[in-house]
């Protein structure tokens, strides 16, 4: 059975420790208490995932006033999220994931020929570390908006 098939909702998030542009190692437990939003991107830089990227920072104080931290997760090394930070000033947490590790447990991995990357999904995770929504179907330009009305919902 894959991953993508055994996360199920209300069903513990996968826990994982990763370096994030800081090159600081962040842990998905220790957010206990905190809503989540991981969200698995393709590629720094590239169209769509910056669109993405910039929604979630237009929109960062409205996920604060829910008790909501953003962490974006790619392949892309420490390096490269650190620039990708930096040109769109991000005022969020980008986690490199570059050997694909914990993309496959949240069932987001896609292997190209020669290489991996990150599918598009989301994640809502909520303060007690469950899977409050998952979300297969992203579009960059209107995700943002779903976010927050699933987190109104949620939180009510």
């Amino acid at each position: 059975m894959s991953a993508n098939n055994r996360l199920k909702l209300q069903s513990p998030a996968p826990d994982f420790t990763l370096l994030d542009q800081d090159k600081k190692a962040q842990t998905l437990s220790k957010m206990q208490g905190k809503w989540v939003i991981l969200y698995f991107y393709p590629k720094d830089e590239t169209s769509g995932c910056v669109a993405e990227a910039c929604s979630f920072r237009d929109n960062i104080a409205a996920l604060k006033a829910k008790n909501t931290v953003v962490w974006g997760v790619s392949v892309d090394n420490p390096d490269s999220h650190a620039q990708f930070a930096k040109n769109h000033q991000l005022p969020f947490t980008l986690l490199a994931d570059p050997a694909g590790s914990i993309a496959k447990r949240y069932g987001s991995l896609r292997n190209l020929l020669f290489f991996k990357v990150a599918k598009r999904h989301s994640f809502i995770i909520d303060p007690q570390g469950k899977i409050a929504k998952i979300y297969r179907k992203v579009s960059p330009q209107s995700h943002i908006a779903e976010i927050l009305a699933d987190l109104k919902k949620l939180q009510n």
